[in-house]
């Protein structure tokens, strides 16, 4: 497969074809105390027709991830200090500016975090839209505008002739976050990142969203990079999840394997803190301490303070990548340890609690 200098891929990606591939990609950020690694050494690829889940909590580098890919990070006091991020090929980082912004919002798209203040409140949700397609797509002021309203129409909003020239604040907090998808999709590109697509949404809102992006991506065949915190989304709608603590990837490995058979302590931690609908329990597990901030990560695993299974070893050396089986890896030195311990109980690869909530209310 190859890339086109306008920005359009040549040929139609097969289901499976990797898309995007990120490899060694470092973020830091240069500030008066010194060098914030936000991102270290991260990679994972991105297929056609696959949805590759990133999980971890608030802080540890899955959002830049996300914006380093789409070159959004703002260079200083950011700068991309090692690695590649290609897409079909081409690596993004050595474009410029003019050839990234007919791949940004055009063949890579993304959803952000906080619909609300992505939507620009000034203007009417029909006309943000279409200027994206008039930009990428060079059609007409009408041709966009019946666009939008198509879009509108196929991320399920009710009445999208009406909803075209409505403004943000008109709009329930599910219907904003639809527009996001719409405006995401205007250009039907092959790489969709969604940056918790779901986040201040009620569950049967969050099922109705995934269920959606599942829909559209059978469609179009597109790549989806799930960026989240929460476990029951990835055990819902991913193939593949990569694990991040502190900027960088601790574990990967198919949703199933991961779920069935976690190797990071960080990993099983999660898994533990989440509610299962299958275990009463008076109280949720919980992860001592805090994430540490970029600034203050020392020698050893990051994750160290806070793990039950450190040991000396972990304190003064970060443990590297390594693979445990055909499609899994994971770091830490203790992972002997850790797969004797039993599985944490959590939700279930094929029907996790969204699917549950989403399936009562059609009941």
């Amino acid at each position: 497969m190859k890339h086109e200098p306008n920005g359009q891929a040549a040929g139609a990606p097969q289901a499976g074809d990797a898309l995007l591939e990120v490899d060694g990609l470092s973020t830091y950020f240069d500030t008066v105390e010194g060098t914030v690694r936000s991102v270290d050494g991260v990679s994972y690829r991105v297929r056609a027709g696959r949805t590759l889940g990133v999980v971890g909590e608030s802080g540890c580098g899955k959002s830049v991830t996300a914006l380093s890919i789409l070159r959004l990070v703002p260079t200083p006091p950011g700068r991309y200090a090692a690695g590649e991020i290609r897409y079909r090929g081409v690596n993004l980082l050595s474009l410029t500016e003019k050839q990234m912004r007919k791949i940004r919002g055009n063949r890579i798209s993304m959803i952000f975090q906080e619909p609300m203040t992505s939507l620009n409140p000034v203007l009417t949700v029909g006309r943000q839209i279409a200027e994206t397609v008039m930009l990428h797509q060079k059609l007409g002021r009408r041709e966009a505008y019946a666009r939008a309203e198509e879009m509108l129409g196929l991320v399920q909003i009710a009445e999208p002739a009406r909803r075209v020239h409505e403004y943000p604040h008109q709009l329930s907090g599910g219907m904003r976050q639809r527009v996001m998808i719409a405006l995401a999709l205007a250009c039907n590109p092959e790489v969709l990142i969604a940056d918790e697509p779901t986040t201040a949404l009620d569950v049967t809102i969050q099922a109705q969203i995934i269920d959606l992006l599942r829909r559209l991506q059978a469609q179009m065949g597109m790549g989806i990079v799930m960026i989240t915190h929460d476990l029951g989304v990835v055990a819902e709608c991913c193939d593949r999840v990569v694990v991040m603590y502190a900027g960088r990837k601790v574990e990967e490995a198919p949703v199933a394997e991961l779920f069935d058979r976690p190797l990071h302590p960080y990993t099983r931690a999660l898994m533990a803190s989440m509610p299962s609908m299958n275990a009463g329990r008076a109280r949720l597990a919980e992860i001592p301490g805090m994430v540490p901030a970029p600034s203050e990560l020392g020698r050893g695993c990051s994750f160290a303070p806070r793990c039950a299974y450190a040991t000396g070893r972990c304190r003064a050396e970060a443990p590297p990548l390594e693979a445990h089986g055909a499609d899994h890896v994971a770091a830490c030195f203790e992972v002997e340890r850790v797969a004797r311990e039993p599985r944490p109980a959590a939700a279930s690869p094929s029907r996790g609690p969204l699917r549950a909530a989403f399936d009562g209310t059609l009941a």
